[in-house]
Order: C-alpha cells, then sequence, then structure tokens
C-alpha cells in the first residue's frame, strides 16, 4: 500500500528513462544468463521509502547453450509394467529425445506410475497422440521448460585394439570426455577371452 501511495505521489521514471526502454528494449523478464562485463548505478536525487537508484549491466549473451523443451506427463494406474514399457518404446520411436517413469501415489491409495516425455515444440502433437493411442490415461499436463545445455560431439579414436567412440560435451567452462562404454566392454571381453584360452 505504501508503494502505491508512493507512485501516485512521485512518477518512478524520468521521460529519459522511459524513451530509452521504448527504443532498447525488446521485452520485459528475469535478466538473461550472461558473462557481465561492466555494471553501473545511476542514483536519483528524491528520497523514497526504497533506494532511489536503477543498475544496468553489459554483458555478452550466453543464450547459445539455452533452448527449451516441452514435458508431457500423465498419472497411470491401471496398466501394467509391459503395457508402459511399450508405451515408452513407441514414444522413443516417434523421436522423444527422452521418457522415464516415476514411482507415484494415485487417488485410493493405489501406487501408480508418472509418465514423463520430453519432445520438441514441433513434435509436441504427435507426442501427444502417441501417449493417448498407447496409454490409458485421460488428460495429459503440458510444460515448456527453459534448459540450458552443453554443446555435443562424437568422434572416433583408433587404439591397437580397435575403434573407441569418444562422446564430448563442453560450454558454461566445462569441458567432459567420456568413451563408448559397449567399445570398451568389447575390448574388455577380448582380454577375457584371451585369458580364458591361455
Amino acid at each position: 500500500r505504501r508503494q502505491r501511495q508512493m507512485c501516485i505521489r512521485d512518477r518512478l521514471c524520468t521521460p529519459t528513462g522511459a524513451a530509452l526502454l521504448k527504443q532498447f528494449v525488446a521485452e520485459f523478464g528475469n535478466m538473461p544468463v550472461m558473462t557481465p562485463q561492466a555494471v553501473g548505478y545511476g542514483m536519483g536525487k528524491k528520497d523514497f521509502a526504497m533506494a532511489n537508484c536503477v543498475r544496468a549491466v553489459l554483458g555478452s549473451d550466453s543464450r547459445e547453450g539455452t533452448d527449451s523443451i516441452v514435458e508431457l506427463r500423465c498419472n497411470l494406474d491401471d496398466m501394467t509394467a509391459e503395457d508402459i514399457g511399450f508405451a515408452m518404446e513407441q514414444l522413443l520411436r516417434a523421436g522423444a529425445p527422452e521418457v522415464f517413469t516415476t514411482p507415484i501415489g494415485m487417488k485410493k491409495n493405489r501406487p501408480g506410475v508418472l509418465l514423463t516425455c520430453m519432445c520438441r515444440e514441433d513434435d509436441r502433437e504427435a507426442m501427444l497422440r502417441t501417449i493417448f493411442r498407447h496409454t490409458s490415461t485421460l488428460g495429459v499436463r503440458v510444460s515448456v521448460c527453459d534448459r540450458y545445455t552443453l554443446s555435443r560431439r562424437q568422434y572416433a579414436v583408433q587404439t591397437p585394439d580397435g575403434e573407441i567412440r569418444v562422446k564430448e560435451s563442453s560450454g558454461w567452462g566445462v569441458l567432459r570426455r567420456k568413451a563408448e562404454f559397449e567399445d570398451l566392454a568389447r575390448i574388455c571381453l577380448l582380454y577375457t577371452s584371451d585369458a580364458a584360452d591361455e
């Protein structure tokens, strides 16, 4: 209430400030993820109940490692594990990058399963059709989530024991490399077989 009264009594934005916002601001929201390069503060001459200052942050855009993903969720308490597994397979075949289940409690104290499917916006309708076709749910909840990601690439390394595929992820000050487990297991089995023969 005090803030509303203060706004009625005094303006909180100068005409110059309003002109700058009109000229340079495309949208309002939370400050994006960025690498700050400079921070400036300006102090007003009037005394208010709160600090009369403005802060400006200049930074380089770090949104190249961001995107959005659609999360589809439904609760299931009348399907067998085999049926749920089949539905998950169909969603993955339809192009879902990730599908998983979570144990939950439902009405009448029934144990149930929360089925979650992650997909791109362009694939939303196809995923919804797949969920309704292969599950018993009567409704699907939808959320659009912002996501921060590392850039990924895969390359092969030649070794005396054969080719090993390596997955590399980088960004946000991180660099990770991980050898493909199946390739390591294949080489391990070669040595295990050789030892058994001896």
